[in-house]
Parts: C-alpha cells; sequence; structure tokens
C-alpha cells in the first residue's frame, strides 16, 4: 500500500515538473516572436521614413521631402556649426576736423598717410570759397591693426577741432550669418542630390523653384558677409580739412561792419531797388501801350463824331436867312 502511495506522489511530481517545463518553454517561444515582431516592425518604420526620399509621387510629395530635408539639414549643421572662438569683430568709425595752413599739403598727406598703412581714399571732394580758400572732405578706409596710428598722424596734422570715434561689436552677426551660409549651403546640395534623383518632370519643375529660392537666399547672405568683412577689416576715417583764415558758414569774415560796407550795402540795395523797378515797368509796359492806344483812339472818334454834327448847323444857316428876306 506504502508503496502504491510513494509511486503516485512521484509520478504527480513528474507531471507537475512536466508541465512547468512546457510552460516555460512556450513563454520563451512567446518572448522570441514577440521581439522578433517588434525588430520587424522598427525595420518597416524605418523603411516607411526613408521610402519618401527615394520615390517621388507627385508635385506636392517632392516639395514636402524637400522641406523635411531642410529641415534635418538645418538641425545637422546647426550642431556643427558651433561657435567656435574666431576673435572679436568690430566695426570702428572715426570724424576728425582739422584745421590747416594748406588745404592741398594736406591732402596729399592724409592720402600717402591712409596707402601706407595699407587702406585707401574712399572718397573725397575739394571745395573752393570766395575763390581764395579750399577745404575738403575725405573718407578713409585703413586696416583695424593701424586705426589708431593713423588716426593719431591725421590729428596731428593740424589744428585739431573736433574728434568722435565710435566702435560696435558684430561678432554675434558675423556668427549667426556663417552658420545660416553653413546651412544653406547644405540645403542647396540637398536639394540638388533630390533632383538628380527625380524621374518625373513634375518633381523637377518644383525641386528646380525650391532651389532657385535656397540659391538666392544663399547669394544674399553671402554679400551680407562680404559687407560685414570688409567693415571689420577696414576702419571709416572722415577727415574734414579747412584754412585757419576761411570765412564761416554765412561767407562773411568780419562780424561788425565798417562805412566801406554799409556804403557797398547802400550801392547795392538802390541797384536792386532800380532793378525792380526797370522789372515792374517792363512788366507794365505793354498794358501802358494798349491803354495809351485805346485812349488815342477814343479821341479820334469823338473829333469824327463832333465834325458830323457841326457840318448841318453851317449849312442850313444861309437857308434861314434867305427866307427871312423873301418874307
Amino acid at each position: 500500500m506504502d508503496v502504491e502511495i510513494k509511486s503516485g506522489r512521484s509520478f504527480v511530481r513528474a507531471r507537475a515538473v512536466l508541465v512547468a517545463g512546457s510552460l516555460g518553454l512556450l513563454l520563451a517561444v512567446g518572448g522570441c516572436g514577440a521581439s522578433g515582431d517588434s525588430m520587424d516592425s522598427g525595420a518597416k518604420a524605418a523603411d516607411g521614413k526613408a521610402a519618401p526620399r527615394e520615390g517621388f509621387a507627385d508635385e506636392g510629395g517632392a516639395a514636402a521631402s524637400a522641406a523635411s530635408e531642410e529641415q534635418a539639414d538645418g538641425k545637422a549643421a546647426g550642431k556643427k556649426a558651433a561657435p567656435k572662438p574666431g576673435g572679436t569683430h568690430v566695426i570702428r568709425t572715426a570724424t576728425l576736423s582739422v584745421e590747416v595752413k594748406s588745404v592741398p599739403k594736406a591732402v596729399a598727406a592724409a592720402r600717402g598717410a591712409a596707402e601706407g598703412a595699407g587702406g585707401l581714399v574712399a572718397s573725397e571732394n575739394t571745395e573752393r570759397l570766395d575763390d581764395t580758400y579750399e577745404t575738403s572732405h575725405l573718407v578713409l578706409r585703413v586696416p583695424q591693426e593701424r586705426f589708431q596710428e593713423v588716426l593719431r598722424e591725421l590729428a596731428g596734422s593740424g589744428k585739431l577741432l573736433s574728434r568722435t570715434s565710435n566702435a560696435k561689436d558684430v561678432t554675434d552677426q558675423v556668427v549667426d550669418v556663417e552658420s545660416r551660409i553653413s546651412t544653406q549651403r547644405a540645403s542647396v546640395a540637398r536639394v540638388r542630390e533630390l533632383m538628380d534623383q527625380a524621374e518625373k518632370i513634375s518633381d523637377v519643375v518644383a525641386l528646380e523653384g525650391e532651389l532657385s529660392s535656397r540659391q538666392s537666399d544663399l547669394e544674399s547672405l553671402l554679400a551680407q558677409q562680404a559687407s560685414l568683412k570688409d567693415r571689420t577689416s577696414l576702419a571709416t576715417i572722415t577727415l574734414d580739412l579747412t584754412p585757419p583764415d576761411a570765412p564761416g558758414d554765412d561767407g562773411s569774415k568780419d562780424e561788425d561792419p565798417g562805412f566801406l560796407d554799409a556804403l557797398g550795402g547802400g550801392w547795392d540795395a538802390f541797384v536792386t531797388m532800380l532793378r525792380w523797378i526797370a522789372v515792374a515797368f517792363g512788366a507794365a509796359f505793354p498794358f501802358l501801350l494798349t491803354a495809351a492806344l485805346a485812349v488815342v483812339v477814343w479821341r479820334v472818334l469823338r473829333k469824327r463824331k463832333a465834325s458830323r454834327r457841326a457840318a448841318p448847323v453851317v449849312t442850313t444857316a444861309p437857308a434861314g436867312k434867305d427866307g427871312a428876306s423873301a418874307s
């Protein structure tokens, strides 16, 4: 009896072990299948994302693909184009007003100072006042590293009347423009790649319009970069040169007028009055001439009418006398 009970218990234990092993095997198989399905679904999703770049169904699909590529390139270029320590970019300007004995010599010296420093004369304007005095206005462009040296040389060429200097830091603007140029170049390259892969004419037309727009933006950014490079590499100096005895802004040297000045002013006023009288007479002369002719014609007509009225009276008077004598 005890032997049967022991054999029954061992049979039950063996059955339980078998069931547990079967369940464990099923769970393992199910886990492998689930992981395989997840890997297949991930691969399909990746293929689904990559598919729009390879195929061009229509024009809208090509434009959307180009836009998505531009965003991706923008993010990648934004990460790659991190600001690098390239120094400080500053725009420097200065304005000088100097009184010199000889304006032509000072102009030649200023030109020589700018060209000797590796710069240039951007503009020059010389004006003669009262046929005696000369003033000159120059705009000089000199390298940044020689800016202070040239400024001191120009200020020491004569009597310094005024001086102003400004500096503007545009480092952030330079870095931003460079980053945008890198992004735009990557975007243009991506659109070119999409054009090479395009098979339909509608896709090619859409991508050509997109490429033209992006190239235009790139050229605008390159122009900004060139302008910033020019202004940060060359400083601008505005120089005004005047002689010591030049007339003021109103063209007069003496403040208090003398007898000769008063006499000259009176004569000028008299001549001006005669001139205006002549002008007024010339303007009124046609009207006066017309009025005079009208008066002459009126008097002639009046005399004729008077003579016509007086003629019958003279002829009828003798007839009256004859009648009286006849009676």
